[in-house]
This record gives C-alpha cells, structure tokens and sequence, in this order.
C-alpha cells in the first residue's frame, strides 16, 4: 500500500483542498454515527424510564440533527471524491497516451492493440474506486470504529473487551485473502486485456471474416476468452466475498457472549437497561464499519495490481530517443552508411551504403522482405539502425528532433490511413486546414472532380477506415495528403497499387510536376510507376546487390532481369 501511495502521490497532492473538504464531510459521519448510538442509553433511561420531559423535547431534535450531519458529510465526502477520482483518472490516461506516443515501433509490434487499450481504459478503471472511495472511504469507516469503540469502552469496559476481541482474530485470514485477491486481479486484468484484443481483430477483419465464412471460428474462439475471463471473475468474487461470512460468524459469537454476559450484568442491576443497549446499538453498528474495512482492503488489491500494470508502462523509457537540434536548413542529401538493421535475430538490412541528392527520384525494387522499407523506416526513426548511420546533410538524423524531422517527409504506403473525420481533416492531417491547398492536392491527386461531387465537397465526413471510399479513392487520398504537405522528402511506398492503369498514368503526369527539387524514394513493383526515378536500387535479402537505370540493371544484373521477367 505504501508503494502505491508513493506512487500515485504526485497526481494526488494537488487535491489537497478536495481531500481536506471529504476528510471533514469523513468526520461528520464519523460523529453522527457514534453520536446516534450514544443517544440510545438517554432515549431509553431519561424518556421511557425516569419520564424526563425535558430529554423528550431535545432528544430527537439531536437524533434528527445526528442523522442530517450524517447525511451532509456523506454528500460532502462522496462528490469531492468522486471529483478527485474522476479528474486523476482524465489526467492518467492523457499521461499514458502521451507515454505510449513516444515510444518506438518495436514496442507496438510487441504488444495488441487490445492490450493497449486495456492499459488506458481498464487498468486505470480500476485505479479510480481506489483514489475516489476507498482510501476515503476506509478512513471514514475507521474513524466510525474509532468512535463507535470509545462508545462501547465508555458504557462498560468489561463487556468491551468480550465484544472487540474478534477484530484481531480477523485480521490474518483477512490478510491471506487480499493477497489471493491481488493474484486473481492480475490474472483477470490480462484476460480482459485478451478479450479487448479478440475483438480488435475480430472488428478489423470482418470483410475476410464473412468472406471466409469463418463467423462460426470467431465465435467459438471469443466464447473461449470470454469463458476464461467469467471463471476468473467468479474467482475473484468466490476470494472477495469470503471476508463477509468470516465477519458475520465472529460478529454473531461476539454480540452472543455480550448478550449473554450483558443481559446478567442488567438483571443484576449492574449496569442501566439504557446503558446496555447503547452498548449493544454501538456494537452492532461497529461491526457494519468494521467488515466495510475488511472488505476495502481485499478489494484495494485490484488496484494496486492495476497500479503495477500502469507504472510497468509509465516507467518504461523510450528506446529511440529525441535529438536536441531542430532540422531548419534544406534538405540537400541523405545518406545512409554502412547501416545494418534487425529485427530481433533476424536481419533485415546489411551494409547499406547509399546517397540521394536533392532533385534526384530513387526507386528500391525486390522482393517482398528484401528491406526496402526497412530503409525507409529508418530515415523516419520508426526503428534504429543497429550499426552504421543515417545521415541528412551530413548529420546524423539521431541529432535532431524526431518533429523537425518528420515535417521534412511526408509518405503514402500500401497501408492507407483514414481518419473518421472530414476530407479536408484528412488531408491536412497534422497542419492547418487551408481550403485552396487542400483542392490543389485533391486535384494532383486526380481525386478532386469525385470530392466536388458530393454534397458537402471537402467537408464530407469519411466513415471509419474510409468504408465510404473504394481502394483506389482511399489511396488517392492518401496521396493527396502527403502532396497537401509539400515535403522536401517524398516517400511512396506501393503509393499506386490501387490504382488503375489509366488514373495511375494521369498521377504520374501529375507527380512530374511535383518531384523537382525534392528527394523522392520511390518502392513499387510496378515497373511504370519505377520509370519515374533516375536511378533504381536492386534488394535482395537485406542488401543492395546492384544499382544503376532500368536499361543498366537490364544489361549487367542477371538477378534484377529474372525479377524483372517474372513481374
């Protein structure tokens, strides 16, 4: 507990008026509730024994003011809270995102997207019930004990002790079940996480789902983690829920030897049948705050297991760090020197050597996995090489900010990326939205006579993943996109595979007009669209085997005219 306090801490004390105000609302409760109990021995021995008229018109004056206080501090308690709760919870998963924002691919290839997800939505959930309710929520019950005890020691000593002694008993069991709670909490939360990255999928593939008739696959594979998920929920209840039989049972042996210990004491006429059923009243509302307490402490253990998944992402460090030059000057010439890359123990580049100048449009051919975007990726810091470096204007790229980097390139690949948001949204994605710009890119794009056709022109909203768009329209998007950019650095990555021969004809007419005086790289199989580049690189696992123009490669590269013969 003291860890997650530690923990946390930071992101609490700035709430420190709102915590003062629920610790008086706390303190309320705690005084009503101790004062209602109290207020039983003058009820019963000043009105219905010794008929006093005088207790009769203040006694429930102060019952009813008890009960107010108890009502108004509970409000108070539970609403600054809940606000404390709520506003940690808004910030954490700002902060998370943020985190994860920063870090490299590597760490998203590694985990689901469902997982992710979880971590934002679910793990830090499960943190709210503890800095909203039940911190304050155990110091308000305990308080109450508190109160209720001095209640019990006050009216008789003697049968205090025969009352109080089971709560140190209860104390061990009570201990081993929050420790199989935060166990069990663990396991759920990684299950849940599981069912989030079934559905991801599930919903991201749904054409080759139907397509495959593989509804009935999916189900039943769902039905297994959503199984596995309700056994350890139900685990986690059958641990939880234990502490409520262990402290009714002490509970009930405990009230049962007062009363009987008790009831002699009032026959005996030593103690006031008013004095005893105070006692008795504060004894059975102690017990209420008591099994509360015992409650909180095996439920607080989802959250500290919650907390450990949280931190295990807040503490992780980013493996690409930022440089601390900002990239002003013009792009003139990359270069990349004898750069080796891996992806784990496999290599996916090998003594890469390679120098592109501004105005020059380079084409990276091969087969599939032959590291051509390997290369590119690199040149965007996506990953790292593991040797050797990438150079801008004779710079290493690891020197300057990843953000002045990246707004020098702009890219369009296989993957195309829509946003549910509007067409002009989608195109000066990351910039300002300028109505002219975003048209001329439309129209390099060969797409912008289709978007004046719709009833909202550029302002038509895009339906998730662009559903409301054919293949090649999402791709001419895409395309618009990066031209709306006007980058230094123009990377096309299969940017033409959707499209068909006559429009990827008028885009490459259109991308003549906007290749001088940048740097191209361009990665296709298509051999019409390569003829846009002055030079083209030859890949074959991980290396560059062989470069010059199409007809050099032709004449001198029996490798480069067998791929070339079987395209």
């Amino acid at each position: 507990m003291k860890v997650f306090l530690k923990r946390f801490y930071p992101y609490i004390r700035e709430y420190k008026l709102y915590f003062f105000y629920a610790i008086i609302g706390t303190i309320m409760v705690a005084v009503a509730s101790s004062a209602s109990a109290y207020l039983v021995k003058p009820v019963l021995d000043d009105i219905f024994i010794k008929k006093d008229i005088t207790m009769l018109q203040v006694l429930p004056f102060l019952v009813v003011l008890a009960y107010f206080s108890k009502g108004l501090g509970a409000y108070i308690q539970t609403y600054y809270m809940n606000f404390v709760g709520q506003d940690i919870v808004r910030r954490l998963k700002d902060i998370l995102l943020d985190k994860m924002l920063t870090f490299e691919m590597e760490f998203f290839n590694r985990y689901r997207n469902g997982e992710l997800i979880s971590r934002i939505t679910g793990d830090i959930g499960a943190v709210q019930g503890a800095v909203s309710n039940y911190f304050i929520e155990g110091i308000r019950e305990s308080l109450t004990i508190l109160g209720l005890v001095g209640v019990v020691i006050y009216q008789s000593p003697e049968l205090a002790f025969y009352g109080l002694v089971v709560m140190p008993l209860a104390l061990y069991p009570i201990t081993l079940i929050a420790r199989k709670m935060r166990h069990a909490s663990a396991k759920m939360q990684q299950k849940n996480a599981d069912l989030s990255a079934k559905l991801i999928e599930i919903f991201n593939n749904i054409e080759l789902i139907k397509a495959s008739s593989g509804e009935t696959i999916e189900k039943e594979e769902f039905a297994k983690h959503n199984k596995d998920l309700f056994k350890l929920s139900m685990k986690t209840v059958r641990v939880s829920e234990l502490t409520s039989p262990l402290m009714e049972t002490l509970g009930a042996i405990a009230i049962a030897v007062v009363i009987f210990i008790g009831g002699h004491k009032v026959i005996n006429n030593e103690i006031s049948t008013g004095a005893f059923f105070s006692f008795v009243t504060a004894l059975f509302m102690l017990y209420t705050p008591f099994k509360r307490v015992s409650g909180l402490y095996a439920k607080i253990q989802v959250a500290f297991a919650a907390g450990d998944r949280i931190f295990e992402m807040l503490d992780r460090k980013a493996k690409i760090k930022d440089g601390s030059e900002v990239l002003k000057n013009e792009v003139k010439e990359i270069a990349f020197r004898d750069v080796d890359l891996f992806y784990g123990e496999k290599q996916a580049l090998s003594k890469i050597n390679l120098t592109i100048h501004k105005g020059e449009s380079i084409a990276l051919v091969g087969s599939s996995g032959g590291g051509k975007s390997s290369l590119v990726n690199l040149l965007l810091r996506l990953y790292e090489p593991n040797n050797g470096s990438v150079e801008i204007n004779g710079c290493n790229i690891q020197d300057f900010t990843q953000a002045s980097l990246r707004s020098k390139v702009a890219i369009v690949t296989q993957r195309i990326f829509i946003f549910n948001d509007s067409i002009a949204k989608n195109i000066a994605y990351g910039g300002v939205i300028d109505e002219i710009k975003v048209k001329e890119a439309l129209h390099r794009a060969r797409i912008l006579d289709y978007v004046e056709s719709l009833p909202n022109g550029i302002h038509t909203i895009l339906e998730e993943f662009g559903a409301n768009l054919s293949g090649g329209q999402r791709q001419r998007i895409a395309i618009a996109r990066a031209l709306y950019k006007n980058p230094e650095i123009l990377i096309l990555d299969e940017a033409t595979s959707a499209l068909d021969n006559k429009t990827e004809e008028e885009f490459r007419d259109a991308l003549n007009e906007v290749i001088k005086d940048r740097i191209v790289i361009i990665i296709a199989h298509r051999f019409s669209t390569v003829s846009l580049a002055n030079r083209i690189y030859f890949f074959q696992h991980g290396r560059i085997i062989a470069n010059g123009t199409q007809k050099e490669l032709l004449e001198k590269c029996e490798a480069f005219k067998e791929y070339y013969k079987n395209l």
